[in-house]
């Protein structure tokens, strides 16, 4: 399932520059820069408490945005960087990339775990550790998935799923090489601490 992409609502900023940041920040905006995609840099500027309440949202980094500039067309864009203060942890800054609807990009995307209630090694007590909650993958512009999904369908105790084992979009590929884990089911901790009286037990027969 393609991700619907949100609209960003943007103003063009007059004149670039320190001056010109520091009046648009006077003015309760964050001032930012669209670049890329064989055009001149565009400076813009955002109004600052709707920036906020998207970043703290999370997944900013790795949402693809329709930007929306009045006067101008609408344009797809990946924030790039976002510059803060040093003291407050607010933005100050913000950069854009442009894309095309078939440039290939590096995204994080969200994992979903589904049937958790067909999984033998939760019903017994085990706990899903998820290592990676989001993970880097390429993707098309036009086509980026909302999420991946886990199927824990027969998962046991002891189990680790790894990137491999699980199916992806088409044309959708992890950008690290080795098969990483995803997440594991550990067991309860009565269970662990069983099993290291065995262990100890063994160890003290021997």
């Amino acid at each position: 399932m393609a991700k619907e992409i949100p609209d960003l609502v943007a103003e063009a900023r007059a004149g670039t520059g320190k001056g010109a940041a520091r009046q648009a920040r006077r003015e309760g905006k964050v001032p930012g820069i669209v670049y890329g995609d064989g055009k001149e840099p565009s400076p813009i500027q955002i109004e600052f408490n709707s920036l906020l309440t998207k970043l703290r949202a999370g997944r900013f980094m790795s949402t693809l945005w329709n930007l929306k500039v009045d006067g101008q067309d609408d344009v797809r864009v990946v924030c790039r960087g976002v510059q803060r203060d040093v003291v407050k942890d607010l933005p100050t800054h913000i950069d854009f990339m442009r894309l095309h609807r078939n440039t290939r990009v590096n995204l994080f995307i969200h994992v979903d775990f589904e049937n958790h209630e067909k999984a033998p090694g939760l019903k017994r007590g085990g706990t899903l550790v998820v290592v990676r909650p989001e993970v880097e993958l390429m993707v098309t512009a036009s086509e980026i998935p909302d999420h991946i999904t886990v199927d824990l369908t027969g998962r046991q105790i002891g189990d680790s799923i790894h990137i491999n084992d699980i199916t992806l979009p088409a044309g959708v590929k992890p950008t690290i090489d080795r098969n990483f884990v995803i997440a594991n089911i550990a067991a309860p901790s009565g269970l662990r601490s069983s099993d290291n009286e065995e262990a100890a037990a063994e160890a003290a027969e021997d």
